[in-house]
């Protein structure tokens, strides 16, 4: 059975999203890339190290999170991945959303949480305030897109649903304004009553991330 390498951060979790969502024919197997002892492993898979990771018998390893969900929905036929005339539409949405919300929330996290958790220095708040005002510019298009339908393509869930709200689990700390936007904060909440997405490691084994110090 293939095997997924995966961790708690957020690209990991992404994956681990999708598989549990698809229910997908993988075995999940939780690691810690950059570990003393690793790298060795770890390198002959991914030449940045880096998980996820998706090993398949007679494949080359496939890494990004992007990849691996096309690869995925392949392995039990789902359109969650979208095929024929909806699939330039869900890539749109994949495309714009890493240049623009996806971005914006992954600024204001690294600074937020990814530093204060690996003790790789003070936040920067300029950074923080550029991560808003990018939040601030992207928000209001998916508001408008998102207040007459409940997905970003079609009318179920895809992957473009899942790649764009990648960072939104840490919200908390993040604390950006969903509020601000019904519609998008709608569409969350309808991401969040997923069970797959809200608690993908239910039942695996996936120690916490270390903690933000106080």
């Amino acid at each position: 059975m293939p095997t997924l390498y995966y961790s708690r951060n957020p690209n990991p979790r992404l994956a681990v999203a999708v598989a549990r969502y698809l229910d997908a024919p993988v075995t999940l197997e939780w690691a810690a890339p950059f570990a003393p002892g690793q790298a060795e492993h770890f390198l002959k898979l991914n030449p940045t190290q880096r998980i996820p990771i998706l090993v398949e018998e007679g494949a080359e390893p496939l890494w990004e999170a992007d990849a691996i969900a096309c690869r995925l929905s392949q392995m039990v036929g789902s359109d969650f991945w979208r095929q024929g005339a909806g699939q330039p539409d869900m890539i749109r949405w994949i495309s714009w959303g890493k240049e623009n919300f996806v971005r914006a929330c992954d600024m204001v996290s690294f600074e937020t949480g990814t530093k204060l958790r690996y003790h790789i220095g003070p936040q920067d708040p300029e950074a923080i305030a550029e991560g808003h005002r990018l939040f601030h510019d992207a928000a209001p298009i998916l508001e408008l897109h998102l207040a007459t339908r409940d997905w970003l393509t079609g009318a179920t869930p895809s992957y473009a649903d899942f790649r764009m709200a990648t960072f939104l689990p840490w919200n908390a700390n993040m604390r950006l304004p969903l509020q601000d936007y019904p519609a998008l904060a709608a569409w969350y909440a309808r991401l969040e009553a997923i069970p797959a997405w809200a608690d993908p490691f239910q039942g695996l084994e996936a120690p916490e991330l270390p903690p933000i110090p106080a």
